[in-house]
């Protein structure tokens, strides 16, 4: 994990890795849980055998939100900033569901500082996310954006 003093700091890693997190894998009952959760049980997401013989994959695959989702974890084992206060989830400007993702398969998350900006109140990162599996393969790409509050002052 990549240790900054403050999003200041970040200005000279533009361009860069941030970071690596750990290897992760999903259960076909995360996807089943996630479903009922969200309450998008499509059959391709939470019906292991109907998946298996009707789908394209062979077995159920990730909802792509479920993959989404799991960027903000798996980012908080890649970098971090001594000085931030909190974090905003400020949105995203792009995402893509590249490959589908199936229970058991490896991934870790690739986090690269596409930009900072510097605000009154710490700053606005730029990030690159790349879900990938073991083989390299992108499952996900999304560009995220996060608020740093360095301060109580919010922008």
């Amino acid at each position: 994990m990549r240790r900054f003093g403050s999003t200041r700091d970040l200005e000279a890693a533009r361009g860069e890795l941030l970071g690596v997190s750990d290897w992760a894998e999903l259960g076909e009952r995360d996807l089943q849980e996630f479903g009922r959760l969200t309450r998008d049980e499509h059959w391709i997401h939470v019906d292991p055998d109907r998946a298996a013989a009707e789908g394209p994959f062979g077995s159920v695959i990730a909802h792509g939100f479920f993959t989404l989702s799991l960027v903000t974890g798996l980012g908080n084992e890649c970098y971090a900033i001594d000085a931030a206060q909190r974090w905003v989830n400020y949105g995203l400007d792009r995402v893509r569901f590249l490959r589908p993702l199936t229970p058991g398969m490896p991934f870790r998350l690739e986090l690269t500082l596409e930009d900072v900006e510097i605000t009154p109140s710490g700053g606005r990162l730029r990030l690159g996310c790349s879900l990938v599996t073991r083989t390299g393969d992108p499952v996900l790409a999304a560009t995220w954006l996060v608020l740093v509050i360095e301060t109580e002052e919010f922008p």
